[in-house]
């Protein structure tokens, strides 16, 4: 359990705030690893995003081709309102298809650790030590909040300082792009704030703040994909308003005017709510459950079952549409990628030569991506068992007649089965939005191939886990750098020098190129191979090793 220092106060003044400057100094020193992560995580993605588009899409034939790509209307569901088209250079490319995904990344990290310090802090117990001592009322939110302006600021002005370094680009478009994609993310930590007074669970809370960053989500579209440019619709979603900056096109700050006004009064609406209710309660109070559960529920299986089946419906849902949109492209790819293709040596190491294979490398290329997303959900779901050991959950079940392999066989066989549901939900849904469009030159029996032959390259993500955890717990962080290093390789691999054995660390340089008709059995059996080693490993090292107490 994290201890909190005892704020020094001016118990005279008896403020709701007493005690805010101290909590703001502990939440930066213990959240000082997670916030560098944060932090780096995204100002690596400026920098990546703006180089690609100044090197791969660098003429100017390759850049009108990815204009013409953004006015269709996956383009548009996808990306921004169409600003800068008629002159798509990589500024307005960076703008118009870089805010939404820079908010909904920031605007995750807003929801999380609003909901981290306040909240999930009140049902763990934790505030209750720390508000034993002078701590105000309303100490703990204003303290995330502030925290979280400064890993907002801080992300900002990096941010826009790599893409001037990186690109070249104007220095106040850059940081009208960071910043008030920054600000658009704050307008949702304060939905999840609100969200904090209304329920008693850190994860509902969670859940209805994702939600309605979705809603917005969907205004925006449904609101850009009426005009060009975007129509009233658009502005009643916090992402328009950083788009609406107009950077590298036409900049104007006073949109970001709605994003700190809107946030302001969400902060208000949360003051409000939390004077309303007791410590620990709600506005709206849970149902009580039932005195005896189930059988069905009578198992580590289902406790598993019971604690991933949100992430997993969520997950699929928010994949699926992306890669359903993705689909739908499918028709437009070769008119419109053959041009950036024949005059840009960059582009053809990462797309191929041949003009007839150019959709096919494309959709290969998208079922990458796909693939990578699936890895990731495997990661996180294979630290599940580290959260309830960490937590204490683990130690109380424990005290019952369940074993050790039972528990993690349960809490591994839910991971893995949810990582098959979502690589399937992600190859599908391409090829139905295809499809949809008419485009059926591959086939569902291709796609599912497709499927089959990733699932051991994503178990060799989650074995590897399983293993740190069974072993050396506080290591399973390392999974992302091979995750990391998958992409680098999957994605730029053909643009380096680089020895084979290197290319052969990453488990999907195993895998048979999608849509090719190679099949290698020996470097899938090597795959699984793998995994069951690693699994194999982690239940070893989780028999022979302590628990973790909270």
């Amino acid at each position: 359990m994290s201890t909190a220092v005892a704020p020094h106060v001016d118990v005279a003044r008896g403020s709701t705030l007493t005690g805010t400057g101290s909590l703001v100094r502990f939440v930066l020193r213990r959240d000082r690893v997670r916030l560098s992560v944060w932090a780096a995580s995204m100002v690596a993605f400026y920098a990546y995003f703006t180089y690609a588009l100044d090197t791969v899409f660098a003429d100017p034939v390759a850049q009108q081709g990815r204009a013409a790509v953004m006015e269709t209307p996956a383009g548009i569901v996808m990306g921004g309102p169409g600003y800068g088209l008629d002159h798509y250079t990589t500024g307005p490319a960076m703008a118009n298809e870089g805010i939404v995904w820079v908010v909904l990344a920031l605007a995750i990290f807003s929801i999380l650790h609003v909901v981290r310090h306040t909240r999930a802090e009140e049902e763990s117990n934790r505030s209750e030590l720390v508000r034993a001592a002078v701590v105000g009322r309303h100490a703990h939110a204003v303290a995330a909040v502030l925290t979280l302006v400064i890993a907002q600021a801080v992300i900002a002005v990096l941010s826009a300082l790599a893409m001037v370094a990186v690109g070249d680009l104007a220095v106040a478009d850059s940081f009208a792009m960071t910043v008030g994609s920054g600000l658009s993310a704050l307008v949702f930590g304060g939905v999840a704030l609100v969200a904090c007074q209304v329920t008693e669970h850190a994860r509902t809370a969670t859940g209805l703040s994702l939600a309605a960053f979705g809603a917005a989500f969907v205004v925006r579209a449904v609101g850009d994909m009426r005009e060009l440019g975007g129509s009233p619709l658009s502005w009643l979603s916090p992402i328009a308003w950083a788009q609406q900056m107009r950077a590298f096109v036409d900049l104007r700050w006073w949109p970001a005017v709605l994003s700190v006004v809107a946030a302001v009064v969400l902060l208000w609406v949360a003051s409000v709510l939390a004077s309303r209710r007791d410590f620990g309660g709600a506005l709206l109070r849970s149902r009580p459950g039932r005195a005896d559960a189930r059988a069905s529920l009578r198992s580590p299986f289902a406790m598993a079952w019971l604690q991933q089946r949100g992430m997993l419906l969520w997950s699929s849902l928010g994949l699926g549409l992306l890669w359903f949109a993705t689909g739908t492209l499918m028709p437009e790819i070769d008119t419109m990628v053959g041009d950036i293709i024949a005059d840009n040596p960059v582009a053809q190491q990462i797309f191929g030569a041949d003009p007839s294979q150019l959709s096919v490398t494309f959709l290969g290329v998208m079922i990458l991506y796909a693939a990578l997303c699936c890895a990731a959900y495997a990661v996180v779901v294979a630290q599940r068992p580290k959260a309830e050991e960490t937590s204490g959950r683990g130690e109380v079940l424990f005290s019952l007649p369940v074993s050790r392999h039972r528990w993690l066989g349960a809490q591994v066989a839910v991971a893995a089965l949810g990582t098959v549901v979502l690589l399937a939900v992600s190859v599908w849904t391409t090829w139905a939005g295809a499809v949809v469009v008419g485009w059926d030159d591959q086939t569902f029996g291709d796609y599912t191939t497709v499927l089959w032959t990733y699932l051991p390259a994503l178990g060799v993500f989650l074995g590897l886990v399983v293993a740190l955890y069974g072993w050396a717990p506080r290591l399973t962080g390392l999974a992302w750098a091979l995750l990391a290093w998958t992409f680098v390789i999957g994605m730029f691999g053909a643009l380096f020098d680089l020895p084979d054995w290197v290319f052969r660390l990453s488990p999907f340089d195993w895998v048979p190129t999608a849509f090719s008709g190679d099949f290698a059995a020996g470097d899938l059996a090597v795959l699984w191979g793998v995994t069951a080693v690693l699994v194999v490993l982690g239940f070893v090292g989780f028999r022979r090793r302590d628990l973790m107490t909270a």
